[in-house]
């Protein structure tokens, strides 16, 4: 089943990547001159502006100019994988690695960049590397991003088949943020298939109060469908078959449920 409503976010570190910095100053090169350090990170907070508004470019240049002053600084490096990341082509992706292992060296203790490279790793398909990265991250404590490594992580080991470490993982992710919905509805759909109904609707239910009953998507319709039939809720089940109906007529979730409208199996997959 499709999980692209609730992918990783490849770029969250925009956000936070910087966030030790303050706004855009000028960089001249007396700046440079008499406090190489402070040039970098105002540099690289630049960078970081640039890339919240999509420029690419402009990012790269003042990344450029900040690894030339000081070519293992750790936010800069990071920062620069996360541009090329988001770039996207295959040389740039090739790059990226590079300076994610270039951040990691010159900070290893530093659970953000270790989140960023996770993220990055999964995009590229290795699994395994990229669990090692998040799974360092979630376990930093006072780490603010640390249910994000978290979900990350879970969803991986969803992709890998690996039900009872995503079990663990999202619970861990709920206690660090309680408000962690990709956690609630990732654990509803597990609940579910473990025929565990009554903590499936719990969960589900508080999803719902999370992003609001008009805010699901497809995905999360037919798990609150399947919650509800496994809960002999038919008049809950009845509201959300016609929701999905409404919104989401042409989904995979929508086809999916006429298949198996008439189907007596006890648990719908």
């Amino acid at each position: 089943m499709s999980r692209s409503t609730y992918k990783i976010a490849l770029v969250s570190s925009l956000m936070i990547a910087a966030g030790v910095l303050t706004g855009c100053q000028s960089t001249s090169s007396d700046i440079v001159k008499k406090d190489p350090k402070k040039a970098v990170q105002v540099r690289t907070q630049m960078a970081v502006e640039y890339l919240k508004t999509g420029d690419l470019d402009a990012a790269k240049r003042e990344l450029d100019q900040a690894l030339q002053t000081n070519s293992r600084d750790a936010q800069a490096n990071m920062m620069m994988g996360v541009l090329l990341q988001q770039e996207g082509s295959a040389i740039n992706m090739e790059k990226a690695d590079t300076y994610f292992k270039r951040a990691l060296a010159s900070d290893s203790k530093n659970a953000q960049i270790r989140n960023n490279y996770g993220t990055y790793l999964y995009q590229i398909g290795r699994y395994t590397d990229a669990l090692e990265q998040l799974n360092i991250a979630g376990a930093a404590l006072g780490y603010d991003q640390r249910s994000k490594a978290l979900e990350n992580a879970g969803q991986i080991y969803l992709k890998l088949g690996d039900t009872v470490n995503a079990e663990k993982t999202f619970k861990q992710a709920l206690q660090a943020n309680r408000s962690s919905f990709i956690s609630m509805l990732e654990l509803a759909e597990i609940f579910y298939l473990n025929q565990q109904t009554a903590e499936a609707a719990r969960l589900y239910e508080q999803f719902v109060r999370s992003v609001g009953q008009n805010n699901q998507s497809a995905r999360a319709l037919w798990i609150g469908i399947r919650i509800a039939r496994a809960n002999q809720d038919n008049l809950g089940m009845q509201v959300l078959i016609n929701q999905l109906r409404a919104l989401f007529p042409e989904s995979p979730e929508y086809q999916r449920y006429l298949q198996l409208q008439y189907s007596t199996e006890a648990v719908w997959k």
